[in-house]
């Protein structure tokens, strides 16, 4: 009978770690052959200052920014999307998520923000954002936006590597290799990461159909698509320089004349311009 019990448990036991075994998440970055990402704090402060003169020029005060072309505001560093309530949400909206990164980081952030997550922006429209700027809850994510560019910058890293499995799944297998060498190009070159980080956030993933023009997008993944065959190292940032820049003059030669996308054209190559040259 002990014989019997004993040849039970271990019998369990056996069925239990096997459906553990079956159970347990698949590494996507190994599954795919997607380098890891590691960021030192050093690399995160100095891609952080960056990006924070790239998007205000040092201003604090462009740190929350309405643009007359749009719907919606734009905030922190990475030039989060928040859309006011009722507003179609053509591009990705990250300013939500934004805040519940603050949140589950422990850092303290105001009450009413936490209220206005997922209702939408305060503010209906750009009037009303503009006259907003004196007010106490505004001047105070100001500075909480001012105080927090390392973490803003941490969060949209993470957004960044959390997308790359995600764009490879959302093309043809035929390019799925392609994307995968150009992204690990990047990846394992010194100084790789901030034109990786900063061109998710500046033109997004590239994968929505609402970010196209004549079917053709302007992403993360037209850039890594575009790419010459390159290995890591300076040879990398210049080769992602140049796929940014023709990609962006693409959208342009793409965009409706009456939208004057033309006037970005000089601001946007000096952006993508500065891609070839390591910043750390």
């Amino acid at each position: 009978m002990k014989i019997l019990k004993l040849s039970l448990a271990i019998a369990v036991v056996t069925i239990l770690l096997t459906g553990c075994t079956q159970q347990a998440p698949i590494d996507v970055w190994k599954e795919k052959n997607i380098t890891k990402p590691e960021l030192t704090t050093y690399e995160l402060n100095t891609i952080a200052n960056k990006i924070y003169m790239n998007e205000t020029s040092g201003n604090p005060d462009y740190l929350m920014f309405w643009s007359k072309n749009e719907v919606f505001p734009s905030l922190g560093i990475g030039h989060f999307i928040w859309y006011p309530k009722g507003v179609p949400e053509r591009f990705d909206q990250t300013f939500p998520s934004m805040i519940q990164y603050y949140i589950d980081n422990k850092v303290k952030i105001p009450a009413w923000l936490i209220a206005v997550k997922d209702t939408g922006a305060p503010w209906p429209n750009r009037t009303t954002f503009e006259k907003s700027r004196n007010d106490p809850q505004f001047r105070e994510l100001k500075y909480l936006l001012m105080n927090t560019k390392a973490l803003q910058t941490k969060f949209f890293f993470e957004r960044l590597t959390a997308s790359i499995p995600e764009i490879t799944d959302n093309v043809a297998p035929q390019y799925r290799d392609h994307i995968v060498k150009s992204y690990n190009a990047l990846a394992k070159t010194k100084g790789g990461w901030y034109p990786l980080i900063d061109y998710i956030n500046f033109k997004g993933k590239g994968i929505k159909d609402t970010e196209r023009y004549n079917n053709q997008g302007w992403g993360l993944l037209q850039v890594l698509q575009t790419m010459r065959p390159v290995g890591p190292g300076s040879n990398a940032l210049r080769e992602f320089s140049r796929a940014a820049s023709a990609i962006l003059q693409r959208r342009i030669r793409n965009s409706d004349p009456a939208k004057n996308e033309k006037q970005w054209l000089k601001g946007w190559m000096k952006r993508t311009g500065e891609y070839a040259t390591s910043i750390l």
